[in-house]
């Protein structure tokens, strides 16, 4: 399986890859570092320093990023000037986890630490917590029917589903699906319903059927895989974030944002309407 390195950013840890599909761009974020990124593939990837760490970067609607910060939810314009908080939940000992958003326009975030949480924003600002004592949510997808909710837990290191309401937003019932032999990080869904799933301690990405068989493995010149998500004009690439934090004598692939070409086709990223 071909795994190329697309940035060799030296990420500290890189996270929450996404395909904006108005701009054919693939945003990521590295936390620690404070910064944003916009890569146009087989060009420049462009950087945007923030004043606190900084979780995901998503694309909005009305046009301008919706930005999953420390202390909550905010909306910068399109020219990345101008910041207005949408959610501010600021905790001791709490910091901005996955971040997804659903075919409503929602948007769907955990935060990573004791009491951390999985919340439901919506365009309006309203906040609702759909899963509490969440201590490490590492990744957050739909079934591409939108009847199931996938939830990766790091600290428990499986993947949960739960039903999924898409109408009303609610998410319930939630179960073990796979039992990781690993800590789960970021996931994404292909057209098929099957699950890919960065494994944070073991260099590799996973793929799991609906069921929660293991159909393929994907070893990575990384060593510690942070998250992924199809991208590309027709969602045929795997992108994978990464990091570097805590590695003894680290590598040009480890913090780097890789890409696994034509490797199955994602579904739809979707935009939030705030």
């Amino acid at each position: 399986m071909q795994v190329d390195i697309a940035v060799p950013a030296g990420a500290r840890s890189g996270q929450a890859p996404t395909w904006d599909v108005g701009t054919d761009t693939l945003l990521w974020t590295d936390a620690p570092a404070h910064t944003a990124h916009r890569y146009v593939p087989g060009h420049t990837d462009h950087v945007m320093g923030l004043p606190q760490q900084v979780g995901a970067a998503k694309p909005r609607s009305r046009g301008g990023l919706v930005l999953h910060l420390a202390e909550g939810i905010a909306l910068f314009d399109a020219g990345g000037e101008q910041r207005t908080w949408l959610v501010y939940w600021a905790r001791d000992g709490v910091r901005a986890g996955a971040t997804m958003i659903d075919r409503k326009g929602r948007l769907w975030a955990t935060t990573v630490g004791e009491g951390g949480w999985l919340a439901r924003v919506t365009a309006d600002g309203a906040a609702n917590i759909a899963v509490p004592g969440l201590v490490a949510g590492h990744g957050i997808a739909w079934s591409p029917d939108d009847t199931r909710m996938y939830l990766s837990d790091g600290t428990a290191r499986r993947i949960d589903v739960l039903d999924f309401g898409l109408v009303a937003g609610a998410a319930s019932n939630r179960r073990a699906l796979v039992d990781v032999d690993g800590e789960p990080g970021g996931l994404c869904i292909d057209d098929t319903g099957r699950i890919w799933v960065a494994v944070r301690d073991r260099g590799e990405i996973r793929c799991y059927t609906e069921e929660g068989e293991l159909a393929q493995t994907i070893p990575l010149p990384a060593r510690c895989p942070t998250d992924c998500c199809f991208g590309g004009p027709d969602l045929t690439d795997l992108y994978v974030t990464t990091a570097r934090d805590g590695l003894l004598d680290p590598t040009e692939a480890d913090g780097a944002l890789l890409v696994a070409p034509n490797i199955g086709t994602g579904n739809r990223p979707y935009s939030f309407t705030g």
